[in-house]
């Protein structure tokens, strides 16, 4: 194998507390690393630097793990922006656009969805995004959340049976009987497609007995659980999470005293998604509050037609930083290592030794830039 040092690095963000200045980041000047077979085989001050087969020169730029994206719903057809004209002249968000989406999506070629991904994951890589879940749920039948999942297959290892999205107008007078479904042929046919299973937990798509149902039979079909909950008002979502011991709970924007301390004292990840509260002009998580608790805190994008129509996770940590009363250290760190926690990875989300050679260039002194100069490119090349 053919080794490369990778020099000329003015800040390396490791994420490796055991690496560089000790903090949480792990920070490394005037560094190097070099990478052997895809992966980490050395990391350091560029002085110490070994020998290696090949050489490349990044000239004082800063260096950050790749973004880990681990909450998107990127399989589907259709525009929903005139939704969006309407939210911002005071139309309040509700998840009922959903709806237009699985009709466009239905209706899509496989050709038209497939294209569709393609665009918005190198849209996303151009941002420094080297991993991405990527969920179906804007099918809601048999057929087409298992084909949704299959075209996500093509772009990622992280794929999510979302067939509890909404309850469809087909079975409207029938939810019960839609959970049945969910439960039954649809999980069967999408499950060799899927590694997770998620659930809308919220009022308007599924509660909590319906939840714990679906999730539940998730399990028995070997996919690991995750859930939406707490998006659109407090409810039961977080501590059921909690509860099951998920990888991760997302959104958590109207949090009570007792998310915070279940998250706090659960392994269960609160991944928040501010991208959706800057397109709904809903109130921000209190991203603050999780933190001090000591809670895992993870940043996505939730890219989506209706709700969050972003590919960016520099966007979304300059809004954190902003809103969410995160400091940029803490907000990177949630981009990168914290979504390798909510899907359950340790090769990603780190530049130490071991580690997939996943990193983001950015033309500035520092990853600081990333909230300082919100809305820039920053990103000039992105490794994966």
């Amino acid at each position: 194998m053919t080794s490369v040092l990778v020099t000329g690095i003015g800040e390396l963000v490791t994420n490796d507390p055991q690496v560089g200045d000790g903090s949480a980041l792990g920070l490394v000047t005037d560094a190097a690393l070099v990478v052997e077979g895809g992966r980490v085989a050395w990391v350091g001050r560029r002085v110490d630097a070994p020998a290696a087969d090949a050489r490349t020169d990044l000239g004082g730029r800063a260096v950050v793990p790749g973004f880990v994206d681990s909450h998107a719903h990127l399989v589907f057809a259709g525009d929903r922006g005139p939704e969006f004209a309407a939210r911002m002249a005071g139309e309040p968000y509700a998840a009922g656009g959903i709806r237009t989406t699985v009709a466009a999506t239905r209706a899509a070629t496989d050709e038209q969805l497939t294209a569709g991904v393609a665009r918005l994951v190198a849209e996303m890589r151009r941002q420094g995004t080297t991993t991405v879940e990527i969920k179906s749920g804007y099918g809601l039948t048999v057929l087409d959340e298992a084909r949704s999942l299959a075209i996500a297959r093509g772009f990622t290892e992280e794929t999510t049976f979302l067939g509890a999205h909404v309850v469809p107008p087909e079975f409207a007078e029938d939810p019960a009987g839609y959970v049945d479904l969910v439960t039954g042929p649809m999980l069967a046919a999408a499950a060799e497609h899927a590694r997770w299973i998620d659930v809308f937990c919220e009022t308007g798509a599924f509660d909590v007995d319906q939840a714990r149902a679906i999730l539940a039979a998730g399990r028995e079909a070997g996919l690991a659980g995750r859930l939406h909950a707490s998006q659109l008002g407090p409810g039961p979502g977080i501590e059921l999470a909690c509860e099951l011991g998920l990888a991760a709970v997302d959104h958590c924007t109207f949090l009570t005293d007792a998310d915070v301390a279940a998250l706090a004292a659960s392994g269960t990840v609160a991944t928040l998604l501010p991208g959706v509260e800057f397109s709904t002009r809903s109130p921000y998580p209190d991203a603050r509050a999780l933190l001090d608790a000591g809670a895992v805190v993870a940043l996505a994008s939730d890219c989506n037609p209706g709700s969050s129509f972003t590919s960016s996770l520099p966007f979304c940590v300059a809004v954190a930083v902003r809103e969410m009363g995160m400091t940029p250290a803490e907000a990177l760190w949630a981009a990168t290592r914290g979504g390798a926690r909510a899907l359950g990875r340790d090769d990603v989300g780190r530049l130490s030794v071991g580690a997939r050679a996943h990193y983001a260039v950015l033309d500035a002194p520092s990853y600081l830039h990333l909230a300082y100069r919100p809305g820039v490119p920053l990103v000039i090349d992105t490794v994966s």
